[in-house]
């Protein structure tokens, strides 16, 4: 059956559907609460507070079968190319693991260790000199990943080294990032695959006059010789990267490198051999066992089911306040596709709108939306069962908002007030880790990434490409010469613009 047909069905199973409610669900069904959970790992997710039955999820995962999952993720993991468009494989997996022992993965493999040994050789040098700052200069993926970690694992006090991020190519952001720093003591990375991203090689300028000289300056790119020629940057201060790693996939490449800095070579290891445990699970779970798989699987029913066009990520937890930046990336720029891999167009909607806060500071923002507003968003509720804090009281009360948050969206409450009333009936999934370390942290990230690749089996597009960002910034490039005074634009509303800007 063609995979739109089958599409089609998961709409008709939502219509039955429609008349009924998730408390009444529950009713219906108890065992359900226990039955639609599953645990990978230091991760457990229950998905019982999702709108389909028992017959629906049933009908999710034939759709996944003739997608054939199971083959096209032992596909990845091969090392086959499963990014046509650009005839590349997708070797993340290999950065961490070697759960294929094909000659692709095993030399992936050897390359990420052997630079993964240079990273801590260029560590310990690091710590014998008197750096005690390093700003990490990148934009997307060689950004947000990094970011994400370092922020998340970090502990109460600083490290070794104080790691600062800088992304944006506003003059604003690099005033305020120097602005508490001492040259003599700061060393800077620039993470850039081509070398030749605007927004880092313009900040990275900045920071070599800043410097005052080379010796500080550190590249991690798949491009040395540009690193080499544009910023004189040695070969012994330059680390690999490869055209099989996407950017939102290479924290776990030696664009982590800001990672291992921050809280140590050793945790750095750990996060990674957390995405191997969790790759492992994936590849090799039967699908109803398959954290993945349900994860999947539930986008795919609140998208083409019930026709829910955004997604929220709510993490109770401080440290994780950056995922949802980290998510949008990861599966908005994978899943915004509207061509299938033959060109021809998606036969349906693929990816929802990302967006999330952190708890609980969003229940006194944008809460109220999710409770009574028109619009019916699926949560994705991440929590940490146990706190490494001194403050027991602050953490039972985080999880007890973050489960009250959960049940009353599910299940509403009723009053002769309408302007009181809750509708209940919106769907959520609690993701619990058991505590947050480097090792669930990976976990976490590589189920997300795994749940990405297998919705975009189902909608038969590419995750792997992203050339959907590029147009944007050929215009740009185009423009500076106009924003600067040299050419007209040929637009008629930039033109506008620019006469204002001038004027």
């Amino acid at each position: 059956m063609p995979a739109k047909h089958r599409l089609e069905q998961l709409k008709s199973q939502a219509e039955r559907l429609a008349e009924g409610d998730l408390k009444s669900m529950l009713q219906a069904d108890p065992a359900r609460a226990g039955d639609f959970a599953v645990r990978a790992g230091p991760i457990c997710a229950n998905f019982a507070r999702q709108g389909y039955d028992r017959a629906a999820l049933e009908a999710l995962f034939d759709l996944l079968a003739a997608a054939d999952g199971p083959g096209r993720l032992h596909a990845m993991f091969a090392g086959d190319t499963v990014n046509p468009t650009e005839a590349r494989p997708a070797l993340h997996t290999a950065l961490r693991g070697d759960l294929s022992q094909t000659p692709t993965v095993r030399e992936a493999h050897a390359q990420a260790q052997a630079a993964r040994a240079r990273m801590r050789e260029l560590i310990a040098s690091l710590a014998a000199s008197d750096v005690t700052d390093i700003v990490s200069v990148g934009i997307g993926g060689s950004d947000l990943g990094p970011r994400l970690a370092v922020d998340a694992l970090s502990g109460p006090t600083p490290g070794r080294f104080r790691v600062h991020f800088l992304s944006n190519v506003d003059g604003a952001a690099i005033q305020r990032t120097l602005a508490g720093l001492d040259r003599a003591h700061t060393a800077v990375l620039l993470i850039s695959k081509s070398f030749g991203t605007q927004e880092t090689l313009l900040n990275g300028a900045v920071l070599r006059q800043w410097l005052g000289d080379d010796s500080r300056l550190y590249a991690i790119t798949a491009n040395g010789e540009r690193a080499a020629s544009v910023f004189g940057i040695p070969r012994e201060r330059i680390l690999p990267m490869w055209d099989w790693v996407g950017g939102r996939y290479s924290l776990w490449s030696a664009v982590g490198l800001p990672i291992a800095l921050a809280v140590g070579p050793d945790a750095f290891d750990e996060l990674l051999a957390g995405a191997a445990e969790m790759d492992a699970h994936v590849l090799d779970a039967a699908p109803r066992a398959n954290l993945a798989a349900w994860h999947a699987l539930t986008a795919v029913w609140n998208v083409n089911a019930r026709g829910l066009a955004t997604q929220a990520v709510m993490p109770y937890d401080e440290r994780l306040k950056l995922l949802p930046d980290y998510l949008q990336q990861l599966v908005m720029e994978s899943l915004g596709k509207s061509v299938r891999l033959d060109g021809t167009p998606v036969v349906a909607q693929t990816v929802p709108v990302w967006w999330g806060g952190v708890g609980t500071d969003s229940q006194h923002s944008f809460f109220q939306a999710l409770h009574q507003g028109t619009q019916v968003v699926p949560v994705d509720f991440i929590g940490v069962m146990r706190g490494d804090d001194p403050y027991a009281e602050n953490h039972a009360a985080l999880l007890s908002n973050l489960f009250g948050q959960a049940e009353a969206l599910a299940n509403g409450q009723g009053n002769a007030d309408p302007h009181r009333a809750y509708p209940g009936n919106r769907p959520s999934t609690i993701i619990l880790l058991d505590s947050l370390t480097p090792r669930s942290l990976g976990a976490l990230l590589a189920l997300y990434e795994h749940s990405v690749y297998l919705q975009a089996l189902i909608w038969g597009i590419n995750p792997f490409d992203q050339f959907g960002v590029e147009l944007g910034k050929q215009m740009a490039n185009k423009l500076l010469p106009a924003v600067q005074g040299q050419v007209q634009a040929d637009d008629p509303v930039t033109r506008a613009l620019l006469a204002e800007l001038r004027r």
